[in-house]
Parts: C-alpha cells; structure tokens; sequence
C-alpha cells in the first residue's frame, strides 16, 4: 500500500496510523483521533521519534486495474473466447457426449438410439458426462483459439501493408533471389490455421481425458485430478498426447475453414447489406454455417482421429490415420467416414452459433467506448 498522504498532529510518542483492523493492535495502547488509528510507542534510549507523523494508507484501486487490464483489446478477446466457450459448452453438452459416442462407434448407430442408450445405464447424468473436463477443457481452449485469431489476424494484415511498400521479404540461394509472396496469403486463414494449432498444442491432454471420460468412464476415477494421474501413470506424458498427430491434421483444414468462412460470410453480408455491425441473430446463423461447412469438410479426418484416441479402450488401435480410414472405409464403406455426422452436426451448428454471439457481446461489453 502506498502513502497517501502524511499530516502531522500528534503530540508526544505516538504515531498515527489507517485504521487497518489489525488485531496487533489491540491491547497494544491503540487510540484514536479524527478517523486514524493511533499506536503508543515504547521510546527508549536507541529509538529516535522527534516528530509527529501521521501517515494515512489507502488500498490500491484493484477495480480501476481490472478495468484498464480488460480495456486491453488482447485480453478482452482472450476473456470473451473463455465465457463464450464456458456458456455455450454448459447448453449443449448432451449433443457432444451424443456426438462423441457415435463417431467413436460405441453403442446405436442412431442419435435417438444413442440417447436411450445413455438415458437407460446412466440416467440424465449421463448426458452430461465429463461435462466438467469439458467445461475446464474449453475454457483455455476456446480463449486460445479464439485470442490467437485475432491476434494472428491483425499481425498478418499490418505486416502484408508492409510488403506492399516495401516488398515481401526475400531467400537467397546462392546467386539467386527468390521473393516469397507473402502478401498473397489470406490472414484470415493464417490467423485459422494459427488458432487450431496453438490451442490443440495447449489443451490436447485435457481433449484426451474428455474422450476417456466420455466413453469409458467406469474406467476411470470420477476425479478429473485422479482421472488424469492414472492415464499419467500408466501411459506417460504420451498417454496424454495420444493421437495429437492426427489431431493437428484434423484441426488444420477445419479451423482454417472454420475461421475464413465466417469472416468471409460476415463480411460479405455487412457489405451486401451496407452494415458495419450484424445483429445477434444473424451472428447466431453466420456462424452455424460456418461450423457445418468446415465440419462437414473435415469429418473423416475427425472419425479417424477419434478412432485413433479411444482405440487402446477397445483393445486395437490402427497405426497411423490412413490405416484408421481404411479400417473405417473397409468395415462400413464410405459412408462410414461421416457415421455420426448428423448428430455432429446437431451440435457444431448451434455450438458455432451460440459461441460467435456470446463472444462478440462480451467482447462488446468488454471494449465498449464508455469504458474508456
């Protein structure tokens, strides 16, 4: 705590001091005059006290810090990435343990199946099993992710006004100069592609308990702390990294899809319809399509990952992502690399909705002119 201010008028050994609650001070001569609390000092022969000093401590303004902290425009995307994630994962919950269940091939090939199924061993808790690793999961990663793209995005569009003045940068091999034409790349995508990498390289160990809990959770500890020791345990830090290869190959194509569709949806609409900023609803919409097309796009490579993930609990487990495909295609065609697609579908498309309207109302909230 800093000094405020320091005025005098005490008489004799005394020194005033902010009324503090210190419990120290009771019994211990305390006294007060004009709002301050005062301490008698013992005055021996070694102690120099020839003034009288009043000293009055404030406690720092912890609000007004965290108020100029989220005015930040990184932190404020990073903050609304985090709720708008929290938020949506809460609703929607019986879709992805519905969604995860299929894909993987555990139990009805069918969604209202798969829901009674659930509903039958498990009750309505079922539904909502590992929602809590889901919650913890999805909080730093769609904070990331979602901070990440931006961050990449506006770092990507300052740089490319560069190269255009100056010229993009140059390699030289031996006696030739290759300019790498940088200023044709689209930051949207860069910044996509960005996002799913960084956050899946963060947050996978957390993605792999979700699976384990989700599927085999008899398996498991119901503790997400003891969950996560035995997986440490017995499979090592690569327990906790399984299948990341083919998950940076599936996130690739589907967060840089995912991200370019929807700022170029956006955009495009804004400049269809002469509008600088879009209303809730058509945030919700815009960014369920967006979702359903890089799903849709990208969803043999996530029922391979998925198979890949969980395949240990099933007691075989393909080598490499091509052989997982080929397991898909050969066992139930090719209509077997979208098992599951429809229930999916059922939660990407809302879950992208519900996402992009929470966070860009809190980024609002967050950046709004009247906390400047």
């Amino acid at each position: 705590m800093g000094v405020e201010e320091a005025a005098r008028g005490f008489r004799g050994n005394k020194l005033a001091l902010a009324s503090i609650g210190f419990a120290e001070a009771r019994g211990a001569g305390a006294f007060k005059d004009d709002g301050l609390l005062g301490v008698r000092l013992p005055k021996p022969k070694d102690v120099y006290l020839d003034w009288d000093v009043a000293v009055r401590l404030s406690p720092p303004d912890v609000g007004a810090a965290v108020r100029t902290l989220l005015r930040r425009r990184e932190i404020a995307e990073f903050v609304s990435g985090a709720m708008a994630g929290a938020m949506t994962k809460a609703v929607l919950a019986p879709l992805e343990t519905i969604r995860t269940r299929m894909v993987v091939g555990v139990g009805s090939k069918q969604i209202f199946g798969s829901f009674m199924e659930i509903m039958e061993h498990n009750g309505w808790q079922g539904l909502w099993a590992g929602n809590t690793i889901n919650i913890i999961r999805i909080i730093p990663t769609q904070a990331i992710e979602l901070g990440t793209f931006e961050c990449v995005k506006r770092s990507m569009t300052s740089a490319q006004e560069r190269w255009k003045e100056d010229g993009c940068p140059k390699i030289q091999l031996g006696g030739l100069t290759i300019e790498l034409p940088l200023h044709l790349l689209s930051p949207i995508a860069i910044g996509g592609a960005a996002a799913g990498i960084v956050s899946t390289l963060v947050c996978h160990p957390l993605e792999v308990l979700k699976d384990r809990l989700t599927v085999n959770h008899e398996a498991y500890p119901s503790s997400i702390a003891l969950a996560f020791n035995k997986i440490y345990r017995t499979e090592g830090v690569g327990g906790l990294y399984a299948g990341l290869c083919p998950t940076l190959v599936g996130m690739l194509p589907y967060s840089t899809c995912y991200y370019f569709m929807y700022e170029t949806i956006k955009t495009s609409y804004c400049r269809a319809h002469k509008k600088k900023s879009l209303s809730r609803p058509e945030l919700l919409v815009i960014g369920a399509l967006s979702g359903l097309t890089a799903s849709t796009i990208s969803f043999p490579l996530e029922v391979a990952r998925k198979r890949l993930m969980v395949g240990a609990l099933r007691g075989r487990c393909p080598p490499n992502m091509v052989a997982a495909l080929a397991e898909v295609v050969k066992e139930e065609g090719l209509k077997g690399l979208f098992r599951g697609w429809a229930a999916s579908s059922l939660k990407v498309m809302p879950t992208s909705g519900v996402t992009w309207v929470f966070y860009e109302a809190c980024k609002d909230i967050l950046l709004a002119p009247h906390l400047a």
